[in-house]
């Protein structure tokens, strides 16, 4: 580390012998700084003086201060052979170790050294500073400290602690010990008031532990001063973005922005843009963000953040192809970026590429060490191939006196990316004292899920009902075969074929109706928040009627956190024959209303935490030629995640709709769901 303490030392040294020659001028450009001059100057000197030591020291030094510390290990190497006992060309040969990165080669020396001197001011600090460059933080500050009794208030020793404490935080920020970091940031604080540097770290803190008040108070102090001011709004912005304040984001980076000025220091100017166009971006704005991003590639067409800014632009627009580009390139400029290496894992992981997914994650945390964004994408991908058991019990009545109980069990276990076994299996019971009717079905299935290609999946199922009504029993064979498509990018189609039993209630259990449907679901997303799905099934039963029915609802996302949305649904049913004494099968039946959707997802709700889902529709319906009648539709769900395993939630329904089974009657369903990952991680992970 260069100090005055061994630049007098030179001085010291110079004036101690008896050479002709004056070096004040070298001495005077190792003091200033002008490593350069200096090497030149004592360069000179030595030509005509080879075994001046003094000059050779000071050379060694303006050598190694200008970063070339090989050389520098080697001028003091030869002079160590020279002058083996001269403590100060040992501090020499120490700090050059330490300016060369051989840490543990300095550790051993200067340990030498303090045996050698416990009072050496240059020994102790130089000691401190190797064992915080090997990370061990606890003994750099006790021999910083000591450095400071020998000279109090030095400011390089100062300075060390200062970045010392940093460190260690940071080191404990890692490991995920938030108190302990927070503890040493404060601390850190206590000794220099309002540093901008432990600011910013215990604000970035604050962010990491999801403790978004305390890191917006900590900007909040940051901005006290005028010239802190910019990055401390940049902070800002993000902390609203992460408190679901897209507006508010977009506000504060929007002023930022506009503040910079053509003096305003460089990596300022591009943290500041950078944080724009995020908060651009976050608020939909993408034509504003694409203009600017387009503009930044002319100008800078190979700088990673730019390209990074790109990619994000396209993972918000789902162009993951694309994105998937960006990062590619920004990996081939550096592949140790953090934005290129996790920014890939989750392109991958949108385009259903599952296993290079894990390995670019993995890829991030092997260069940052527990890096939380990462561990947390690991443990979300995780979880999408964990095995799982779901089983749900519900109670339903309506006021045709139909009454049914029924237990559904589910599990789902993967066995690699791509596939995964399903069973299910479920036991319902219903009754009507009025028609003195009672049944009881079990349904029992095994199929599996199998990924054909990134876009494309298959599941299938096949199993037994079995049914025990009061003049019927059966067993009947059931099916559900399905393809799950992304054909392009925001749509996604689903087709298939599925037979069932109509088991509404025992009378129809107990007429063993079959039906066979033929059906397609499309969901259409948007930039621009609107939606649009559509469901179609045709069916036909052993009867000999069919149906078709035709769902399709247009919505607009609100909201994003929670999740908002309202919108209008319409539903066509129409039977070729009319059985109304059996179920309920008009010529034709429409239906529309207006709904509203609120919801908490329990998939990215944290353990200790509640999850919710409310919607409350309304609307008319006609039946055939008949008067409009009103109808109501309210669902709901309240859950809790008790840990990142498991899960409990009850859920309620209330209708009048008429469905394919029934008409001009109230249904209610009230039940309980619990869900447990039967294990912490995929089975097929080690």
């Amino acid at each position: 580390m260069p100090n005055k303490y061994y630049i007098k030392l030179c001085l010291f040294i110079i004036t101690s012998f008896a050479y002709a020659q004056d070096m004040q001028e070298g001495f005077s450009y190792l003091e200033t700084g002008k490593y350069a001059k200096a090497e030149t100057f004592f360069e000179t000197v030595l030509k005509n003086h080879s075994t001046n030591k003094t000059a050779k020291l000071c050379y060694g030094r303006a050598v190694g201060l200008q970063g070339q510390s090989e050389k520098a290990v080697a001028i003091f190497t030869d002079l160590l052979k020279v002058y083996p006992n001269d403590f100060e060309i040992k501090l020499n040969y120490a700090e050059a170790l330490l300016w060369n990165k051989n840490y543990a080669e300095a550790k051993s020396f200067y340990n030498i050294l303090i045996k050698e001197d416990k009072q050496s001011f240059p020994a102790l600090l130089g000691y401190a500073n190797t064992l915080s460059n090997l990370k061990i933080y606890d003994g750099a500050l006790m021999f910083v400290n000591k450095a400071l009794k020998v000279l109090p208030g030095n400011p390089n020793a100062l300075t060390s602690k200062k970045y010392i404490y940093l460190g260690y935080a940071y080191q404990n920020q890692q490991a995920q010990n938030y108190d302990e970091a927070e503890r040493l940031l404060k601390e850190n604080l206590s000794l220099f008031k309002d540093d901008k540097d432990s600011l910013l770290n215990l604000a970035n803190l604050y962010l990491i532990a999801e403790k978004f008040d305390e890191a917006e108070t900590t900007y909040n102090l940051l901005a006290e001063k005028p010239e802190n001011k910019q990055i401390a709004l940049n902070g800002l912005a993000l902390v609203s973005h992460l408190n679901g304040k897209e507006k508010k984001a977009l506000q504060i980076s929007t002023e930022s922005f506009l503040s910079l000025e053509t003096n305003t220091n460089p990596e300022l100017k591009q943290a500041t843009t950078e944080r724009y166009i995020q908060a651009l971006i976050w608020n939909k704005k993408f034509k504003t963000a694409n203009t600017l991003i387009s503009n930044l590639i002319e100008r800078k067409p190979n700088e990673n953040w730019v390209l990074a800014l790109r990619a994000t632009l396209n993972i918000y627009k789902s162009d993951f192809k694309k994105s998937l580009t960006d990062y590619n390139h920004i990996l081939k400029n550096d592949s140790t970026s953090f934005d290129g290496n996790l920014g890939k894992a989750n392109a991958l992981k949108a385009i259903g590429i599952y296993n290079d997914a894990y390995l670019a994650a993995e890829n991030t945390l092997k260069i940052y060490d527990k890096q939380k964004d990462a561990s947390n994408f690991i443990k979300t991908l995780n979880t999408n191939f964990t095995p799982f058991w779901e089983t749900n019990t519900s109670y339903s009545f309506d006021n045709g006196d139909n009454k049914a109980f029924s237990i559904q069990t589910r599990i789902e276990f993967p066995t690699s990316t791509k596939f995964k076994w399903l069973a299910n299996y479920s036991y319902r019971t219903t009754s009507n004292k009025v028609t003195n009717n009672d049944a009881t079905s079990n349904d029992f299935s095994l199929g599996l899920s199998y990924q054909l290609l990134p876009n494309i999946t298959f599941k299938g199922l096949a199993g037994v009902t079995s049914a025990k009504a009061n003049t019927n029993d059966y067993n009947q064979f059931v099916t559900n075969l399905a393809l799950n498509i992304k054909p392009f990018k925001l749509q996604v189609l689903d087709i298939g074929y599925k037979s069932e039993i109509q088991s509404f209630n025992a009378e129809l259990l107990n007429r063993e109706i079959v039906m066979n449907n033929l059906y397609a679901n499309y969901n259409l997303s948007t930039n621009f928040n609107f939606g649009w799905f559509t469901q179609y099934f045709y069916t036909w039963q052993n009867d000999d009627n069919t149906r078709n029915l035709l769902f399709t609802s247009l919505y607009y996302n609100i909201l994003s956190k929670p999740a908002l949305k309202a919108g209008l649904n319409y539903q066509y049913i129409t039977f070729k024959n009319q059985v109304p004494t059996v179920y309920f099968s008009p010529e034709k039946f429409n239906a529309a209303e207006v709904f509203v959707n609120l919801i908490k997802d329990e998939a990215i709700t944290q353990p200790n935490a509640w999850f919710y889902e409310l919607t409350v529709a309304t609307g008319l319906q006609y039946i055939e030629d008949d008067n409009s009648q009103s109808t109501y539709r309210i669902q709901t769900k309240l859950g809790y995640k008790f840990t990142e395993r498991t899960l409990l939630n009850v859920y309620g329904i209330r209708s009048n709709i008429a469905s394919a089974t029934a008409a001009g009657f109230t249904f209610t369903e009230i039940g309980l769901r619990f869900k447990w990952y039967l294990f912490d991680k995929p089975f097929f992970r080690d």
